[in-house]
C-alpha cells in the first residue's frame, strides 16, 4: 500500500473564477475585454484581454536553404520589420487553407508541400491569439495579391543568416524567431 493519496483524495485547489466580462472596445477584428476575476485567495482583480480571431504564419524554405521573408511597416513599432509571411484567420477558415492563401497573397509563391509545425500562444498575459506556424517547401511562383493596406517587400535570406540574426537580437518578430529556430532544428536533425 502506498503512502501517496489517490488523485480523488487530493485536497481541492481553489481556482481563479471569471466574475464578469465587459467589452471595452470593438475594432476592425480585435476586441478588448475587461475581465473581473476572483482569485484563489478570494481577492478580486480586473484584467484586460485582447480577443483575436487567430492567425497563421509560414516559413517558406527553398531547396538552397533560403527563407522567404517580407519587410513591411508595422504601426505598433513605427518602423519596417522583417518577418515571415502571416495573416489572420477569416471566420470559419481552416489554418492550412489560410496559410496557403496568405503565402500566395503576400509573396506570390505557392507551396508544393505545406506542413504544420506548431501552434503558439503569442502573448498569454493579455491576448488569446493562437498562431499556427507552417513550413512551406517545393515552392512555385504564383501571383502576389496583397491586401489593399499591405505594402510588402519580399526578400530571400539564408536560414543560417536568420539564425545569426536571432542570436544577435536583430530579428525581433516572435513568430519568425520560433519558426526560424524550428527550421534550423529540422535541418540539423536531417544532417
Amino acid at each position: 500500500m502506498s503512502d501517496t493519496p489517490e488523485a480523488s483524495e487530493a485536497p481541492e485547489t481553489p481556482e481563479t473564477r471569471i466574475i464578469s466580462r465587459t467589452e471595452a472596445y470593438q475594432g476592425a477584428f480585435l476586441t478588448l475585454e475587461s475581465v473581473e476575476l476572483e482569485l484563489p485567495n478570494g481577492h478580486r482583480t480586473t484584467h484586460d484581454v485582447v480577443r483575436h480571431p487567430g492567425a497563421v504564419a509560414v516559413l517558406a524554405l527553398d531547396a538552397d536553404g533560403h527563407v522567404l521573408m517580407v519587410k513591411q511597416y508595422r504601426t505598433a513599432f513605427d518602423r519596417e520589420m522583417l518577418e515571415i509571411p502571416a495573416g489572420k484567420l477569416e471566420p470559419g477558415e481552416d489554418p492550412l487553407s489560410c496559410a496557403r492563401r496568405e503565402l500566395e497573397e503576400e509573396t506570390g509563391f505557392v507551396a508544393g508541400e505545406l506542413r504544420h509545425l506548431v501552434s503558439i500562444a503569442i502573448a498569454v498575459g493579455y491576448c488569446d491569439e493562437l498562431l499556427h506556424l507552417f513550413l512551406a517547401t517545393n515552392l512555385n511562383s504564383g501571383s502576389a495579391q496583397p491586401d489593399t493596406d499591405e505594402f510588402v517587400e519580399v526578400v530571400w535570406v539564408p536560414l543560417a543568416d536568420l539564425v545569426q540574426a536571432v542570436q544577435a537580437g536583430e530579428l525581433k518578430d516572435a513568430k519568425s524567431i520560433v519558426a526560424v529556430l524550428l527550421a534550423q532544428h529540422e535541418q540539423l536533425a536531417k544532417a
